[in-house]
This record gives structure tokens, C-alpha cells and sequence, in this order.
């Protein structure tokens, strides 16, 4: 790339080639789609389904060639003369007078456009942003255009208007829609692929670094009371139908690729919905498509090596000495270092020992499958140890673990084709817990390193074991964790503290609130005080059983409150009955008041509860309440006293929105409460939330703050979360608060991928260059 025309006529040819591919791999891709819809009238279903079915299956058939053409055509026409996800008249032209209503045609054309690009962005999304980084670079530009030929929507509405001119109705779209996001998310991922491959091969930009391309916009974060909040990324679009689409998409300003313009200005959380960016790679997809690559890639050169139906095998009594003496010379080359030679020195030695070792262990191998083995697990480790996010003095007990895992991977063929072997896990699950989001700004804990220390030290002393030490050490890792951030944490300690107090109280009002209601059931008390037993005495309940104890007397007193309440509240038809409530009302409200303060509710509140209570013993003196038998109310009073051994299982409760809306009653200054802010988020999203690891790092925009936190502690079913920031500060979720700030991009991973995958993406972009590595 000597000069700016030769990288723009790069950047020129890799647009054909995308192209090309596309082209190359549709026949399979409508051939599949046909299939599908074929096979699928076998399948039982109501009569509706199976007639959309049918119909979709003969429309195919008769215009699948039409498709296939309007397609070819549309990819052409765009690499001559430029793409464009809105065709002209789509929208209103720019200077119209405000906002105007869009047909429903022209929206519902968009949402199905926009479901496809996510769904192919959602499999292709690494593919595709080191493709950007490579054409930003070769073109001399900050990003790609809005409507590049290489973006995923333009691809989504060349298919679908090809589908539509095929005559080929949007309710057939909708019946294939689920094989359509997969075929073209595979071969979209596969286009990109061969694209960045191709220019690896030219030298351009063989190891992205996107972190320049991460642009922030002012004005997009949460509102803070003294102003604007703190940037995040820009966004991208997302799928669904909410409220407002029409009036964005009748907006000049606002195409539905402007991405960075819907992120700017003053956007509401929900309307942020439909410019977020989609999902970082962070689950199983993302992870199971490397490793896929790397099979596919390294099966090319050696058949059979993707088999997983080998049978495990011992590793070779040559390859397992040569393995063994390499383990040996780099713990004396440790062992021999001058104690003053600081860690951070260690790291090109280190890389230098293990290369020297490759080629003996190589020579040591007796098959191609054994090598290639070495020469992946070899690049693997090379990144991994140079990564600059993994502390020095922690650097050195992840090498040391090269040589078990290659032990592993030599004799267990899984190890590159499941991404939950044990010996991955392992290391993804250290690297997250020390690999924070700013090096500088986080140090290893001692006891956290000696615990990574006696991990690999354990994995070393029983070489032949296999899987099962790896999956021995990774379950006590987790058992560490939990009790380090729980005990040994400086800065963790108290607030997992404060946070299982949180979570114990609203446990126990949550225990107490179906206990009432399903003792109330069938009892006549009045509509007011069954609701403040409900939503408040339950939860002044469980403070007070939280503080000093289930059978203690502050607790036995509440209870009798309760039971003085619900007498009380009862009908009162002699003079007798209505002396002795006059006469034991003081006391009652009094109880009620210290409850109510016991249990942090401010003055106004208590005195709102108070004035509804007095209406509802007003209408008893006057016998408008129904009587409770004395029976029932003696029976009722001693359910109370003994109320704790009823309570249902803690285990099977789930603390959600429908029992507590609100936990900002346990803010304090050692603890906040995450009680607004977000998105309202997608199933997929409260998915995401419950997997998130304990130990592993996220920037967090928050309250004017935009800073590293660790999460430290999930509640029981992960109803509650905690994260800690370096500073001490502690902050708590619900489970539906936190998928709400991953949705909006509140909550952001410090890593975009686990530290095993990074290292195989890196391996398998060396062996895209240079597959020769893998024999030599």
C-alpha cells in the first residue's frame, strides 16, 4: 500500500469480493430456505399454521429463481452504483414541515429489514467490525458510510425487495423468517471472513485494535440532576415494533441506519431502544463460531481433526516426556530469577522459553494432529501472555499452565470444538476476575493470586488426570470467590454484607405477604387494613425479624400488633367492645408508628398509613365492617404467633416487581440502590443478566459516574446483584434493573469476549495469514 490510490482500489476490490461471495453463496441459500419450508409441512399444526405453511412452500417454488435473480441483480446494482437502506420516497423529503404519518407498508418494510441486519450482526458482529477497521483504515475515514454496500441492512433490503418483487408476500417472510436470519447470518459471517482473510493476506491491519473506532456522543447518557450524564457508545438499530417508529421514521433527520444521530440529544430510555447497538459478543454464540472457524480452517489442512467422536487417548509416553520437561525447565527458569527482577520483565522471557519448547515438542509429536495441536496451543498462550490486562505477577501462572492444557488438548478432542471444557473455563474465569477495565487502576489482591497460584500448582501435580482435576479446581475456584468477596474482600466485605441483609429482609416480606394473604383469604377484614398489613406491616415484619431475630420480643410485639390491628378493625356493636378499642388504641398506634420507623419510612408516609387506618376503625365503630367470629379470630391470632413456621420456602421465591417495587428504602451511604434508569429489556436480555459471573469486570454509568466495577455477589436465584468499584463504591440491582442497564448500554463488559476465545480468534487470524504453521 504504497499510496492512497493503491488503498483505495484494496478497499475497492474487497467490496467486489464481499460481493462475490454473497453472490457465490446464494443458490445453496435459497435452495436451503426452500428446503426448510418443504419439510416443514411435516411437522403438526393447526390448520392456520399448516395453510401458511403450504402457501409459502408453493410460492417458493414457483418464484424461488425470480428471488434469486432480483437478488444477484440488487447485490450488483449496489456495488456500481452505491447502496442505500431506504429507497427515495421511502421517506418524507428533507424541509417537510414537521412529522407526517408512513404507511404501514413502508414501516413494517423496515421492521423486517432491520430483524434480519441484527440477526445477521448478532453471529457476524467480530467479522464485521474488524472488516470496518480495515476499510476505515485503507479509506482514510473515522467510519464507514451509513449505507456502505458491506453493511449488514443493505444486504437485508436487497433480499427483501427481491423477495416482494418476486411476489412473494411479507406473511411468507415472516412464516420463513427464522431460516432466513440463519442462512443469511451464515453466510454473511462467511463473507466477512474471507474478506478479512484476503486482507490479512495483503498485510492490511493484521491485528485490529478497534478501541479508536469506540466513539462517545455528549448528551447520550442518563440525566443527572446537575446536568447531562456521562457518554457511552453510540447505537445502532434494534428489532421490535415500539411506540414512535412511525414518527422516527417520518423524520428526515432519522433514518433508521442514522445511528449516530439517534444517539445525540435528548432521547428517552424507551426510544433508545431502537438505536442501541447490538449485543457485544459475550455469550455461547460468538464463542461456539470461533471455535467453528478454527475447525473449519485447521480441517482444510488436516481432515478429521474437528472429530469429536474420537475417543479420548493418552498422550504419547515421547510427546508426554517432552511436555513434562518443558513444564520442568520453566519452573527452574522461574525458581532461578534474582528476587528483584521485577514481573513485568518475566513476560518476553517467558514467551521465549515457550517457543523454544514448541519446536522440541514438536519434534516430539508423532502425528499432523499433534502438532497442529501445539502450534494452536502455543499462539493461544502467546496472546494470553501478552495481553497487558493481566497483571505481571499473575502472567507467570498462566504460563505455567500451557503445558497442562496442551496435555489436555492433545488427548481430549473436544477441547477445540466444546467451549465448555473445564480447562477454557478455568482460564476464562481467572482472566475475568483479574483483568479489569484499567490495569492501572486495579491491583491483585494477595489472597487472590495465591488462590490462582494453588490452582496451577494442583493442575501441575496430577498430570494424567485430565479433564477431572481441571473441572476439581475450577468448582473450588468458585467456592473461593464467593468467600473471598464475602470475607476477605477490604472493599467488598461490607457491602456483600449490607447486600444479603437486603436481600434477607425482602426474602422474609415476601414470606410474610403470602402468609397474610393466604390467612386473610377467607377472613372479613377491611380492604384498607388488609392492604397495610400486605404492603407495609410485611415488610416491617421482616425488618425487625432482619435485626433482632424471628422469635425475639420486638418481633413477638409486631405480630401482636398485627393481631390488635385486625381485632381492632373488626365490628363493634356494644359499648363494651368499643371502650376497650378506645381504650388499647394508643398503644396499637404507637406500636405502628415505631414499626413503621423501625423500618426506615419517612414521617409523611407514616401519617398517610395512619389517616387510612382511622377511617377503617372509624367504620367499625359504626358496624359498617363485618364481624370475625371469636373462634376465627382466636385461631387467626395464634397462625400469627407461630408465623415463621409457615413461611414458604425462601428457595422457590423470586423477588420481582410484582411482590417489591421498590428497594430504594435500603439506600445508605455504604450502599446504593439501582432503582431507575435502563431499558425496558428483552427476554434475551434477563438472560444475559442471570449469566453473568461473579469476579468479572463492567463499566457502569451510573449517577453521574462512569467507572470500572466488579460484580461480587448474586442473591439466591440471582434476583440480586452487587457490584463494587475500586473506590469502595457498592452498588445493588434487581435482576430486571440490571438487564435494563445492559440493554441500554448503561452497563457495558470490561471484556467484549473471554480471555480463551481472544486467544483463539488471535491464533486463528495468524493461521488465516500462514496456514503452513500447522505442518511445520
Amino acid at each position: 500500500m504504497a499510496t492512497n490510490a493503491n488503498a483505495a482500489q484494496l478497499a475497492s476490490e474487497a467490496r467486489r469480493l464481499y460481493t462475490d461471495e454473497l453472490v457465490k453463496g446464494l443458490p445453496s441459500l435459497v435452495r436451503h430456505v426452500a428446503d426448510s419450508a418443504r419439510h416443514s409441512l411435516d411437522k403438526p399444526a393447526e390448520y392456520q399454521t399448516a395453510q401458511r405453511r403450504r402457501e409459502l412452500m408453493q410460492g417458493l417454488q414457483k418464484s424461488a429463481r425470480n428471488w434469486l435473480a432480483g437478488m444477484n441483480d440488487g447485490l450488483r446494482h449496489v456495488l456500481v452504483h452505491g447502496g442505500s437502506a431506504v429507497q427515495p420516497g421511502d421517506l418524507p423529503r428533507p424541509g417537510g414541515k414537521g412529522l407526517s404519518l408512513v404507511d404501514d407498508d413502508t414501516i413494517d418494510r423496515e421492521i423486517l429489514t432491520s430483524r434480519l441486519a441484527l440477526a445477521i450482526m448478532d453471529r457476524a458482529s467480530w467479522e464485521f467490525s474488524d472488516l470496518r477497521a480495515r476499510i476505515a483504515m485503507l479509506e482514510q475515514r473515522q467510519e464507514l458510510d451509513t449505507h456502505d454496500a458491506l453493511r449488514a441492512h443493505v444486504l437485508a433490503r436487497v433480499a427483501h425487495d427481491a423477495w416482494r418483487g418476486a411476489g412473494l408476500s411479507p406473511e411468507d417472510w415472516r412464516e420463513a423468517q427464522l431460516w432466513l436470519h440463519d442462512e443469511f447470518a451464515a453466510l454473511c459471517e462467511e463473507a466477512y471472513h474471507e474478506i478479512n482473510r484476503w486482507l490479512v493476506e495483503r498485510r492490511v491491519l493484521p491485528d485490529v485494535d478497534l478501541r479508536p473506532l469506540i466513539r462517545r456522543t455528549r448528551d447520550s447518557g442518563a440525566a443527572t440532576p446537575g446536568g447531562t450524564g456521562p457518554s457511552r457508545p453510540a447505537m445502532m438499530p434494534s428489532t421490535g415494533r415500539p411506540a414512535g417508529l412511525a414518527a422516527q421514521l417520518s423524520n428526515p433527520a432519522s433514518g433508521l441506519g442514522a445511528s449516530q444521530d439517534a444517539a445525540r440529544g435528548h432521547v428517552g430510555e424507551e426510544t433508545r431502544m431502537m438505536t442501541r447497538a447490538a449485543p457485544l459478543a459475550r455469550g455461547s454464540d460468538h464463542a461456539q463460531a470461533v471455535l467453528g472457524r478454527l475447525n473449519r480452517l485447521v480441517g482444510r489442512q488436516l481432515p478429521g481433526f474437528s472429530d469429536t467422536s474420537r475417543a479420548s487417548a493418552p498422550v504419547t509416553p515421547r510427546l508426554s516426556r517432552a511436555i513434562e520437561l518443558a513444564q520442568n525447565s520453566l519452573k527452574q527458569r522461574l525458581v532461578a530469577l534474582p528476587q528483584t527482577v521485577s514481573p513485568a520483565l518475566t513476560t518476553p522471557m517467558l514467551i521465549d522459553e515457550l517457543q523454544q519448547r514448541k519446536q522440541l515438542l514438536k519434534h516430539a509429536a508423532s502425528t499432523p494432529g499433534e502438532r497442529a495441536t501445539i502450534e494452536i496451543v502455543a499462539m493461544m498462550f502467546q496472546s494470553i501472555l501478552t495481553d497487558d490486562r493481566i497483571p505481571a505477577a499473575v502472567r507467570v501462572w498462566f504460563a505455567r499452565l500451557q503445558m497442562p492444557v496442551l496435555r489436555v488438548a492433545v488427548s481430549e478432542p473436544d477441547f477445540f470444538a466444546t467451549i465448555d471444557h473445564p480447562a477454557r473455563r478455568l482460564i476464562d474465569r481467572m482472566g475475568a476476575c483479574v483483568m479489569g477495565f484499567d490495569n492501572s487502576a486495579q491491583a491483585v489482591g494477595d489472597t487472590l493470586e495465591k488462590e490462582i497460584k494453588r490452582v496451577v500448582q494442583v493442575v501441575e501435580a496430577y498430570p494424567d488426570t485430565g479433564r477431572r482435576v481441571f473441572q476439581t479446581v475450577l468448582a473450588e475456584f468458585e467456592k473461593f470467590l464467593e468467600h473471598y468477596f464475602r470475607n476477605e474482600n477490604e472493599n467488598t466485605r461490607k457491602g456483600v454484607s449490607l447486600a444479603q441483609q437486603v436481600e434477607q429482609r425482602e426474602t422474609m416480606a415476601i414470606q410474610y405477604t403470602i402468609e397474610l394473604r393466604r390467612m386473610l383469604n377467607e377472613v372479613p377484614v377491611q380492604e384498607g387494613v388488609r392492604q397495610f398489613l400486605f404492603q407495609v406491616w410485611a415488610d416491617v415484619l421482616a425488618t425487625t425479624g432482619v435485626r433482632f431475630g424471628a422469635q425475639s420480643a420486638e418481633t413477638k410485639d409486631m405480630k401482636r400488633a398485627a393481631a390488635d390491628l385486625i381485632w381492632s378493625a373488626s365490628a363493634k356493636v356494644t359499648r363494651d367492645e368499643r371502650a376497650e378499642v378506645i381504650r388499647r388504641l394508643p398503644l396499637l398506634l404507637k406500636r405502628l408508628r415505631d414499626g413503621m420507623v423501625n423500618a426506615h419510612m419517612s414521617p409523611e408516609r407514616q401519617e398517610e398509613h395512619i389517616q387510612s387506618l382511622n377511617n377503617s376503625l372509624a367504620a367499625a365503630f359504626t358496624a359498617k365492617a363485618a364481624v370475625i367470629p371469636t373462634d376465627r379470630l382466636t385461631e387467626l391470632m395464634e397462625r400469627l404467633e407461630t408465623l415463621e413456621e409457615l413461611l414458604p420456602d425462601a428457595a422457590d421465591l423470586e423477588i420481582d416487581e410484582s411482590m417489591v417495587l421498590d428497594l430504594s428504602g435500603h439506600e445508605s451511604s455504604e450502599l446504593e440502590v439501582v432503582a431507575e434508569g435502563g431499558s425496558m429489556p428483552t427476554p434475551a436480555m434477563l438472560s444475559w443478566a442471570r449469566e453473568l459471573l461473579v469476579g468479572s469486570w463492567y463499566m457502569l454509568d451510573y449517577r453521574g459516574h462512569n467507572e470500572a466495577v466488579q460484580l461480587v455477589w448474586h442473591g439466591m436465584r440471582r434476583q440480586l446483584s452487587m457490584f463494587v468499584a475500586t473506590s469502595g463504591r457498592c452498588v445493588l440491582f434487581q435482576q430486571q434493573r440490571l438487564a435494563a442497564f445492559l440493554q441500554a448500554g448503561l452497563l457495558l463488559p470490561a471484556q467484549d469476549e473471554a480471555l480463551t476465545v481472544k486467544a483463539t480468534r488471535s491464533a486463528l487470524a495468524k493461521l488465516d495469514a500462514d496456514p503452513s504453521r500447522l505442518m511445520n
